[in-house]
């Protein structure tokens, strides 16, 4: 489906508000909020345009709408803005990095906690000799979404098994341009994650390579993490390479 303008207009209101209030979005709030140039009737027909095609679903009995994967896949690639890191932030992450730069293991939960910090999301990291890293799994308790005992009991036997992260992150070495990726929903080709979205990136240090990921709900803070990603990865290879 080709969307026309305010088509386009209309899916980033509900990505974005939806992305702050993780709450079903609705004809009459879009309008008041986003100060939308049209009555609630047509912002609703817009809507059900878009669920006829797969960019939005409903949630149970609301009548709202929330976005699907195919939704935050257009987000990503047409109209997301990524936030630019705190300068600060970043001179703080490489304070705490800087201690363990000469030994690797160290560094690298080092730089996990940090960003799972940074994020206020789970943060991950596995090293090619079978270790999985990870912080920050009581952050998945602030997100509805993980209030079903599957969900969490899915995410925990992941960090628990490299070889899980192994399948999941092993698409992304096929592609991989070094750039960060996103894997959302159906794309994790994991029980009980469809609600789910992993950003990852490849690193490579000397001989040693892995992955660094945050994952969480699909309605991720994509524009905010995905440079926190990219800064902690670049961080760990650039330390890292100081031996």
């Amino acid at each position: 489906m080709l969307l026309t303008e305010r088509q386009i207009n209309l899916l980033k209101a509900i990505i974005e508000e939806y992305l702050d209030t993780a709450q079903p979005v609705g004809s009459s709030l879009i309008v008041e909020k986003y100060n939308v140039k049209c009555s609630p009737a047509t912002v609703r027909n817009e809507m059900a345009r878009l669920l006829s095609e797969g960019f939005l679903q409903m949630e149970h009995t609301s009548s709202g709408r929330i976005p699907t994967s195919s939704a935050y896949k257009f987000f990503l690639e047409e109209l997301m803005e990524e936030e630019e890191l705190d300068v600060l932030q970043e001179v703080a992450m490489k304070q705490k990095l800087w201690a363990n730069r000469y030994e690797f293991e160290k560094l690298l939960r080092q730089a996990v906690l940090a960003l799972s910090e940074i994020t206020q999301e789970l943060a991950l990291a596995t090293t090619d000799d079978g270790y999985v890293i990870h912080a920050g799994s009581v952050n998945l308790l602030d997100h509805k979404e993980f209030t079903d005992e599957n969900t969490i009991k899915s995410i925990l036997h992941m960090l628990d098994r490299h070889e899980a992260l192994a399948k999941i992150f092993e698409k992304i070495s096929l592609v991989d341009d070094g750039e960060v990726k996103c894997l959302i929903g159906a794309d994790l080709e994991h029980p009980n994650l469809e609600g789910c979205s992993a950003i990852v990136a490849k690193y490579s240090v000397g001989k040693r390579k892995g992955y660094i990921a945050v994952l969480g709900p699909s309605r991720l803070q994509y524009q905010r993490i995905i440079p926190s990603l990219r800064y902690t990865k670049n961080l760990v290879e650039e330390l890292g390479g100081s031996w």
